[in-house]
């Protein structure tokens, strides 16, 4: 039997989503529909003397080496974040979930990173592994490796997955933790009478009815890794150094803002926000197919 909810005018449903449908509008369509117009037009750095292109600005993307480099530096970046930040927090949620002694605290401790702004967590990090007087530089130092980030392209790439992955971790944990105490115990503790060693009961009970959490997560962290960590990489390195660091975000605020190249900037958020959206359109085609509901 399906229940319907009924509602007494036909105005009123139309009223309730209004303000999420405002808010599309305004903070999303608009947007994007302001910047698929920029793209096709070469503009001056201070605005007006538009002139139409076409597809030029796009033409000129794809040709540039360093446009090709930030597509591969993203690649490895939003990768290592996204598959980082959901094994770290599955891990630490599968520890909380066991955990009986001091587990409020623990999970406190846990959560504390949400609160933490990307731009903070930049410079937090940034500090710690700051060559001059960051704590963690000082111990790779005295034991005979040589840290220092302003210098070194994978270092400076390591440090900011580093503290995108920690500020994503919190939010993750939270809904692997919720996850987790939803499953029937009843199940597990079936599966431990029949014999089932903890891995068994992992990958055989737990991570199947985990799915929907975790795909749900995937998606998040996926927009997390090409977006949100623009506060993160714009604190500690500002793309550098020698643009080991430059993802695709930071460079369409770097040309645009930067360079005042306002066209082509235009067209690599194009660009940035199809590869978003098919990324996701493939996660839900394919991915959602082995998800267990």
């Amino acid at each position: 039997m399906i229940k319907r909810v009924i509602f007494r005018t036909r105005l009123l449903p139309y009223l309730l989503v209004a303000p999420q449908i405002a808010i599309t509008l305004v903070f999303f369509i608009w947007p994007a529909a302001q910047a698929v117009k920029q793209s096709v037009f070469i503009e001056g750095p201070f605005g007006g003397n538009a002139q139409f292109v076409w597809l030029e600005n796009f033409t000129a993307l794809f040709t540039d080496p360093n446009y090709l480099h930030s597509v591969r530096v993203t690649v490895v970046f939003s990768t290592a974040v996204t598959f980082f930040g959901l094994a770290i927090s599955l891990l630490l949620a599968v520890m909380a979930d066991r955990v009986i002694r001091g587990a409020g605290l623990y999970k406190a401790f846990l959560v504390w990173p949400y609160a933490v702004a990307p731009a903070v967590a930049g410079v937090l990090w940034g500090f710690m592994f700051n060559p001059s007087v960051g704590i963690f530089s000082y111990l790779l130092n005295r034991y005979g490796y040589e840290w220092n980030y302003v210098l070194n392209g994978g270092q400076a790439l390591f440090l900011v997955i580093a503290a995108a992955t920690w500020n994503q971790i919190s939010y993750n944990f939270l809904f692997f933790l919720a996850g987790l105490q939803s499953i029937p115990k009843s199940l597990i503790e079936a599966a431990a009478i029949d014999g089932a060693g903890l891995g068994r009961r992992f990958w055989t009970i737990i991570l199947p009815l985990l799915s929907p959490t975790a795909f749900f997560l995937l998606v998040v962290n996926v927009v997390h890794a090409f977006f949100q960590t623009f506060g993160i990489i714009h604190a500690v390195t500002q793309g550098g150094p020698a643009k080991a660091t430059e993802i695709l975000v930071f460079k369409v605020y770097n040309d645009g803002f930067r360079g005042l190249d306002l066209g082509g900037s235009a067209a690599q958020s194009v660009v940035l926000m199809t590869i978003v959206i098919g990324l996701t359109i493939i996660q839900f085609r394919y991915i959602e197919r082995k998800v267990h509901y």
